[in-house]
């Protein structure tokens, strides 16, 4: 149990050392602080107008269910599909036997 503490320890750290010097490059580090200026203002939007927040999850959680409903079912119709597919293909293959030994009969006749 302690190595692996000391592996997530090490992650941690590496995690945390790759951070710091991708900051030295001044573009990264402007990105940065934009990023975090940004998701500062967001959130404290959404901390003064919760009931928007809780409306835009309602809204993408009924787009979520429509869709896995509309794949659902787009599924249930390709299931069904294959089936018949399975059902149909021995009648068409002993269709085309049928019609392949109709024409060999045909032209050894000939």
């Amino acid at each position: 149990m302690g190595s692996q503490n000391k592996f997530f320890k090490g992650i941690l750290m590496g995690a945390i050392a790759g951070g710091a010097i991708s900051l030295l490059d001044r573009e990264t580090r402007k990105s940065v602080v934009e990023s975090c200026k940004k998701g500062t203002k967001e959130v404290s939007y959404y901390l003064s107008h919760p009931t928007e927040m809780a409306e835009q999850i309602r809204d993408k959680t009924s787009k979520l269910r429509t869709t896995v409903a509309q794949v659902s079912e787009d599924v249930t119709y390709i299931a069904e599909k294959v089936e018949e597919l399975r059902e149909v293909t021995p009648s068409v293959a002993g269709l085309v036997k049928d019609t392949r030994e109709a024409f060999d009969q045909e032209e050894k006749e000939n």
